[in-house]
């Protein structure tokens, strides 16, 4: 017990020479707060499970933003009854207001502060917790989520009996919608493309009632997708191709640059296509639209061994071959089927375009069809799903370009994009053979 003693004297010595030597500690201002009181009811707090949770969080939620707003206007007017001869303004009742809450707008009163010249003053917590901007996300987010703007009220939680909201009628959501979005859609067609090159362009129509939205969708040389604009009309028309390209051109996109096209094959966008860009253009028809126009000149029993046929072509390394096998393929129709054959003849060396270009592997399988932009296009019908009426052309491109938007998030790389240096590589020689044609006419 001795050494016990002794060993906890020699320990409490030691902890004191060390408490000591350390350094004094320096006064911390502590940081202004508020404190409240918050009334919980002891019994029948949880009477009914299913919002009586809720609603106490909205109670303490609210006694809490009382709180900061009080003590906003403290700070600005001094102390309640006493008097200073220095303050900045005094108080001026207490009006009723609204502030922002769960998508919804909920009404309550706030404290009013003038300055002496008898300037309104703001609150910094009131500012705060009445700015519309969250409104316009849980109004944007509720669309995409595909709930209708007759459905909105409902997806919201519901508030105790006692407080009111506001700004969840159809007609208040559709408005902020129509605003939020026609805002962004200004923005977004207004922004220039930079100096980021595109090799790749996509380009394919969606129909939206009686409208037809043409989109293009570009790829960089990193694989990375980015929406380079859209073009609203009645059909894929050659006027409406051209006016798309010509935005994009003045937007940025250098028409001196050679590039590839992946369209459907709609004659309309090859002939604007080489109408802007010129043999600069290097045009790659989707092999799958091809098929569906081949089989469709066949009876269901050849079907088999056509497509079989296509795959060997479109699937050979060598564009000499493919191109011969096409060619074979066609003249053995051509006594029974005269169509079908017409229709692998046209536009055969657009089929064969990434060949030419010397693309394999998975770069190629992805860029021999359009099924990147018409997946996109499948998001664009999925967002909109809800839209039962088209009224006009501008709901339709403010529809579209929200969608856009809301689709951007989720994209990824292309597959085989590592490849894309080989594909810039083919099209800087189509620049250079461009380049010295040009000289040669000159």
């Amino acid at each position: 017990m001795i050494r016990r003693g002794c060993l906890n004297q020699e320990g409490a010595t030691a902890l004191t020479k060390h408490a000591r030597k350390a350094p004094r500690p320096q006064a911390v201002e502590r940081p202004q707060s508020a404190t409240i009181e918050v009334p919980l009811p002891v019994l029948g707090a949880f009477a009914s499970i299913e919002c009586s949770y809720f609603e106490l969080c909205i109670r303490a939620g609210q006694q809490v933003l009382d709180a900061m707003m009080e003590q906003d206007r403290t700070e600005l007017c001094g102390p309640r009854g006493k008097h200073d001869p220095e303050r900045r303004a005094g108080r001026a009742g207490t009006p009723a207001s609204e502030v922002t809450l769960g998508g919804r707008r909920v009404r309550l009163t706030r404290p009013r502060v003038r300055s002496q010249a008898g300037h309104e003053l703001e609150l910094p917590s009131f500012a705060f917790a009445a700015h519309r901007d969250p409104l316009d996300a849980q109004t944007v987010t509720a669309v995409a989520c595909g709930i209708s703007t007759r459905k909105y009220a409902r997806s919201l939680d519901s508030l105790p009996d006692e407080v009111s909201e506001r700004s969840t009628s159809k007609s208040a959501v559709s408005r902020r919608y129509v605003a939020l979005t026609t805002t962004q859609l200004t923005a977004w067609l207004t922004t220039p493309l930079g100096d980021r090159h595109f090799p790749i362009v996509l380009i394919d129509g969606i129909i939206l009632g009686d409208h037809t939205v043409l989109i293009a969708l570009g790829i960089d040389g990193a694989g990375k997708k980015q929406s380079l604009g859209l073009r609203e009309g009645h059909t894929e028309h050659r006027r409406v191709v051209k006016a798309l390209l010509r935005d994009l051109v003045d937007r940025g996109l250098d028409p001196d640059r050679a590039r590839l096209f992946v369209i459907d094959g709609a004659t309309a966008l090859s002939s604007a296509i080489r109408a802007v860009f010129g043999s600069l253009g290097a045009i790659q028809r989707c092999q799958l639209h091809k098929q569906r126009n081949i089989l469709g000149h066949l009876p269901e029993r050849l079907h088999a061994n056509v497509t079989s046929r296509l795959r060997d072509a479109w699937n050979a390394g060598d564009v000499a071959l493919a191109h011969r096998q096409l060619k074979r393929l066609a003249t053995s129709l051509e006594t029974d089927h005269p169509g079908a054959a017409a229709s692998v003849r046209e536009g055969l060396d657009e089929t064969l375009t990434l060949q030419r270009l010397g693309l394999q592997g998975v770069l190629y399988k992805k860029l021999r069809t359009t099924n990147a932009i018409e997946n996109f296009n499948s998001s664009i019908a999925t967002y909109s799903r809800n839209v039962k009426r088209w009224r006009s052309g501008t709901m339709v491109v403010r529809w579209v370009s929200a969608a856009i938007v809301e689709a951007e998030k989720t994209f990824r790389r292309v597959h085989g994009w590592r490849d894309i240096t080989t594909l810039v590589s083919a099209l800087a020689v189509l620049e250079a053979t461009e380049e010295a044609s040009t000289k040669r006419v000159a």
